[in-house]
């Protein structure tokens, strides 16, 4: 399709005409919008889309990513997504769609800043920092094992009972946001140190006030949010990560790894158990600063 046609198809001389006219807006203003809707409807129509009905939030969220991928600030992509908003709502006046798709579009200031991604070679160091001389040793195996594992928000690993473990099946039952229920596999070395910590530890530390939880205390009750932190700070210390690390870096560390090792985001999305696949892209973000950095490292032109 050829410039003037596609600017035909996507009614941007119109909507040009709107900006100018109705809007009000300034000279460079509108020319940056022409731009923006320029560039828009030549990747719409790359994906095949044929005019502005077609388009869906799918459609602008993969735009949004795409403008990333080519480097562009975050306040150039949130002008871009400006633009399509003001295009939008031109398109519902004029009665062309029936729906606004940008109305649950993310900016660039929403998009979560995610913790430091510990590598492959610091979550080995991290996993392997418990040590037989420390009196809690299987149940903080176990629960730094699980947590990396199985990807689980820390709500999640302090609430799980012992009853939620699989093991023989190589499963965990997690009750997630809004108590919703998910199978997570786990892998071998998660399974052999959940099972010697049932076994070994748990029974000994069990004094009638566990209530079924998985991971007490000395004292024999649930371990709290709180006491994870530290126990999960004293081992990223001890195996020398200079890195700020929360028990949701183990979860974004879970996923991206996955990523990386070529998992499918729909996988990662159940394991993680999002509602909304839309949140696990986020980690796309994070695989592509990698491959980014990987690129600049080792490419002889990066």
């Amino acid at each position: 399709m050829s410039d003037d046609r596609r600017a035909r198809a996507f009614l941007l001389a119109r909507f040009m005409d709107y900006v100018a006219l109705e809007q009000g807006l300034s000279r460079n203003t509108i020319e940056a919008y022409q731009r923006d809707l320029a560039r828009f409807a030549e990747y719409a129509e790359l994906k095949g889309v044929t005019g502005p009905a077609e388009i869906t939030t799918k459609t602008l969220r993969e735009f949004v990513y795409h403008l990333k991928d080519l480097g562009l600030a975050p306040a150039s992509i949130r002008r871009n997504i400006s633009s399509i908003r003001t295009y939008f709502r031109f398109l519902l006046g004029d009665a062309v769609v029936v729906a606004d798709p940008s109305e649950r579009l993310d900016t660039p200031s929403r998009w979560r800043s995610l913790p430091e991604v510990l590598t492959v070679e610091e979550m080995k160091k991290l996993l392997a920092a418990p040590t037989l001389d420390d009196s809690m040793v299987f149940r903080d195996r176990a629960m730094l094992e699980l947590a990396y594992g199985a990807g689980l928000r820390v709500s999640e690993w302090i609430t799980i009972g012992v009853r939620d473990l699989i093991l023989a099946d190589g499963l965990v039952r997690v009750f997630g946001k809004g108590s919703k229920e998910r199978l997570v596999p786990i892998g071998r070395s998660a399974i052999g140190a959940l099972a010697i910590y049932t076994r070994e530890l748990r029974p000994k530390l069990e004094k009638g006030e566990g209530k079924g939880v998985l991971f007490l205390n000395a004292r024999g009750k649930p371990l709290s949010r709180m006491g994870a932190w530290k126990i999960l700070r004293t081992y990223v210390e001890r195996s020398g990560i200079t890195k700020p690390v929360s028990p949701h870096t183990l979860r974004h560390s879970f996923a991206t790894h996955l990523l990386e090792g070529g998992a499918d985001l729909r996988a990662v999305q159940e394991m993680l158990g999002h509602a909304d696949i839309a949140t696990t892209q986020i980690y796309t973000h994070v695989d592509r600063e990698y491959l980014r950095s990987v690129h600049r490292s080792y490419h002889p032109r990066g």
